[in-house]
């Protein structure tokens, strides 16, 4: 890397977009979308922008696709515009959660959009820069917000949130099967002193962890994705975004989802069944217009990244896709 800065872009951000890892899973998503943004006029949205690679490559092979890239995270804001600054217009950056995309478009005045993409998670930027908390192997201040202006940190989560909150959270958003024994280390541990380091957390969680079972994967692991969705609210988000994008599709539009754990999964697979699904009744006989699905599913269940990604990409791994196109208006 040339270890260059730019105005505008984070002082700790290397520019050197070559040596930015690959999307997961580009490819597909770009071969899912093509159907509807190959085309003069077509506009995509890319509802989590993170660096621009899956907008990049869309804006690359179809010359006529303007995007509107959502992130909340102003740091990936400010690397995806320039790293994208070549095309000009034809990015639209937006300082957005993806359940504002309702909004956004009348902001823009655009009735419809041709494409959806949504890639969950945390991004590989968020993880990789210790200094955002994400990453329980890295030592670094308990914050995990992806929004530096939201106020509510992971630490402030530990300090407030009572043993039955936290032991909810714990079990809720991370399948953590010593959520009730995690929850009262940390309530016990809070009191002597604030708990305000991915360090002093992950100690706390080993220590509370029975011997046997501290060779089944890293203690910290589930607590630090249930701490990172609650600060978020992720899944809330999450519920009022899917709805709002189908709604926003164009007839012969296409959404393609990514989720990275199975919480995430659970609701897109729901809204896109339901939302394929008639409704007509079992004893109707002619199925009427009102009645027809409004997507089309376009994978069968949901995808994974294939083997050779996989051993490339670790953080393809638990990738899950979905598509559809949208067949009629609601």
């Amino acid at each position: 890397m040339d270890g260059d800065h730019h105005p505008g872009l984070p002082e700790h951000t290397m520019t050197d977009f070559t040596q930015i890892h690959t999307p997961v899973l580009l490819e597909r998503c770009v071969e899912l979308l093509a159907p509807a943004l190959d085309r003069d006029g077509a506009i995509a949205i890319d509802a989590t922008l993170g660096m621009g690679g899956h907008t990049e490559a869309m804006l690359e092979r179809f010359p006529g696709l303007r995007v509107i890239g959502f992130d909340r995270d102003t740091d990936a804001l400010a690397i995806a515009t320039k790293r994208l600054e070549r095309f000009g217009s034809r990015l639209i950056p937006v300082h957005a959660v993806y359940d504002q995309i309702e909004e956004v478009l009348a902001e823009h005045d655009i009735a419809a959009v041709d494409g959806i993409l949504f890639d969950l998670g945390v991004s590989s930027m968020q993880l990789d820069e210790a200094d955002r908390g994400f990453a329980y192997s890295k030592p670094a201040p308990l914050d995990m917000r992806m929004n530096a202006e939201d106020e509510t940190t992971a630490a402030d989560i530990l300090a407030s949130y009572s043993e039955r909150d936290l032991a909810r959270i714990f079990h809720e958003y991370g399948d953590e099967k010593l959520a009730r024994r995690y929850a009262t280390a940390i309530v016990k541990a809070r009191g002597e002193s604030a708990i305000e380091s991915s360090t002093q957390l992950v100690s706390i969680l080993t220590d509370a962890t029975p011997g046997a079972l501290l060779g089944a994967g890293h203690p910290a692991k589930r607590v630090f994705q249930a701490l990172r969705i609650e600060v978020n609210q992720e899944l809330s988000v999450l519920e009022n975004s899917i709805p709002q994008a189908i709604s926003a599709l164009a007839v012969g539009g296409r959404i393609v989802v990514m989720s990275y754990q199975s919480l995430e999964d659970r609701i897109v697979k729901r809204f896109l069944t339901v939302a394929s699904t008639s409704t007509a009744p079992l004893d109707l006989p002619v199925e009427l217009e009102e009645h027809r699905p409004i997507l089309r599913l376009l994978t069968r269940g949901a995808e994974q990244a294939s083997a050779p990604e996989r051993a490339l990409n670790s953080r393809s791994i638990p990738v899950r896709l979905r598509a559809a196109e949208k067949v009629r208006a609601a």
